[in-house]
């Protein structure tokens, strides 16, 4: 048994040697080929590389066949997931920048419930165009005061007028005096958080000038209008709601 031992592991090894040479040899050749029409292989094509240690399954059969025992394999592991792509749904949810907020007037200009002395009845509204102050005039000699713009120089005017109409979002159609110092104005505009006059209007007789909102709460308080008087959104919604059609207006 020791000699058939001793006799079988040289031959073997002889074999596996020579399967080795033989296949060194057709690798080469097969390097070599030229096949018609295709020309030859190209110079800057690099061997093949040798398999690396372990990538025959590592043992004594890598052993036999590179003569490194190597590693076992690893088994293999699964390839990192690639990132989702941006949702452009979501994206587009996503919430926009904030708006950019209008300056308030001066607290002075904010509105108060205040004393009242005057003569005028309750219900009256008493505009006061020099100091650019509303007042609604309430029972028990208390009034509410409002901050409003007023006309620009050569628009003031002063007198006595009834409220004959009141509307909300109300549309704005320029008269014809302003569209003369002002051609590339709109000849209508629809009622609306952009238009001129704001959220509410009380429209003063027949004249043409309102008691009416404004998109620009920072000009409250100044001499900006073409003889309208303006209001904050908020308090010409609070007035609207505590004045009736036919309530008497003293402008001064």
């Amino acid at each position: 048994m020791r000699r058939v031992c001793g006799t079988f592991v040289p031959l073997f090894l002889t074999l596996s040697t020579l399967t080795l040479g033989a296949a060194e040899t057709r690798a080469a050749t097969a390097d070599s080929l030229v096949i018609p029409g295709m020309g030859p292989p190209a110079a800057t094509e690099a061997a093949a590389p040798r398999p690396a240690s372990g990538a025959l399954g590592g043992g004594f059969i890598e052993f036999i066949l590179t003569g490194q025992a190597g590693a076992s394999r690893p088994p293999p592991q699964a390839a990192p997931a690639a990132p989702a792509a941006a949702n452009p749904v979501v994206a587009s949810l996503a919430p926009p920048e904030p708006a950019r907020l209008e300056a308030l007037p001066s607290e002075e200009y904010l509105r108060h419930e205040v004393d009242y002395s005057g003569p005028e009845r309750p219900g009256t509204i008493v505009i006061d165009t020099p100091n650019k102050f509303l007042f609604l005039v309430l029972p028990h000699a208390r009034a509410i005061r409002y901050g409003v713009g007023v006309g620009r120089p050569g628009f003031e005017w002063s007198g006595a007028k009834t409220i004959s109409r009141k509307a909300e979002w109300p549309g704005w159609t320029p008269p014809p005096q302003m569209m003369l110092r002002r051609p590339d104005l709109p000849s209508h505009m629809d009622g609306g958080p952009g238009n001129p006059l704001g959220a509410r209007a009380l429209y003063l007789g027949s004249s043409m000038f309102r008691i009416h909102g404004t998109n620009e709460p920072s000009t409250i308080g100044q001499n900006v209008s073409s003889g309208c008087i303006r209001m904050m959104n908020e308090d010409v919604i609070d007035l609207y709601d505590r004045v009736r059609v036919g309530a008497k207006v003293i402008v001064i």
